[in-house]
């Protein structure tokens, strides 16, 4: 059995074994991942949905005009506020899925618990983004690697808050040395429940008339992924003692 498949098969496990309240707090972080996600959307000067995608389907592409004819600077703060509360939120389904994957007890607040350390959040936010972003400018592969180089610094400020920003990102590349191609393999392996996801959501939206995108799919999709990059973490980290 390959790696991937069997932190997945553990995942299975663990989260039949938290039903129903694994599926409950997954539902709450779906709610208000979702509810986030549209407040960006709707934001004035942000992202016009309708304009861009009718653009597109007309033959359109978006120009520098329009952007800065749209452009409302409240809108874009708001926005970007908005990113790094939702980046925050995702930090917490992280140390849920943690505390899943190690047996602990589990409540609800559990997924708030990024708020807890936001500012070393918001700092490995920032300079993660930066460096994978300076990265991007030598070829797109470069920038996908410095992703993955990153990845585990926030399971990393979770299991130790006292770490600094910079230190859990050094930490985070110094455990995926030999191990980014691993990662990637896992997160292709759930291509097909991110494409049910989205088939599910196109299909309230354009066939049930449901004006707000949801990614119903999610509820179970969320603590799959999460419970299994928890474990993976799990296996660095005992590979790296060793």
């Amino acid at each position: 059995m390959s790696l991937g498949s069997e932190l997945k098969s553990s995942a299975r496990q663990l989260m039949f074994e938290n039903a129903p309240k694994l599926f409950y707090i997954s539902l709450l972080f779906m709610i208000l991942s979702t509810v986030l996600s549209e407040l960006i959307f709707r934001l004035p000067g942000t992202v016009d949905l309708d304009g861009g995608y009718a653009g597109l389907a007309a033959g359109e592409l978006p120009s520098l005009g329009l952007f800065i004819r749209d452009f409302r600077p409240v809108g874009a703060t708001l926005a970007g506020i908005i990113i790094l509360v939702r980046a925050i939120l995702d930090v917490g389904f992280i140390g849920y899925s943690m505390r899943v994957r190690r047996k602990q007890e589990t409540e609800f607040q559990d997924i708030f618990s990024g708020f807890l350390i936001f500012v070393k959040v918001l700092l490995i936010f920032i300079i993660s983004a930066i460096f994978i972003f300076l990265w991007s400018l030598l070829f797109i592969i470069p920038g996908i690697i410095a992703s993955y180089r990153y990845r585990l610094a926030y399971y990393i400020l979770l299991d130790d808050p006292r770490k600094g920003a910079l230190q859990c990102i050094s930490e985070s590349a110094i455990l995926m040395k030999g191990a980014k191609a691993d990662l990637l393999i896992i997160d292709v392996s759930f291509i097909g429940w991110h494409l049910l996801n989205f088939m599910v959501m196109m299909f309230l939206t354009s066939f049930l008339g449901i004006p707000i995108p949801i990614p119903l799919v999610s509820i179970w999709l969320s603590p799959y992924i999460g419970v299994t990059v928890a474990g993976f973490y799990e296996k660095r980290i005992i590979g790296f003692a060793a």
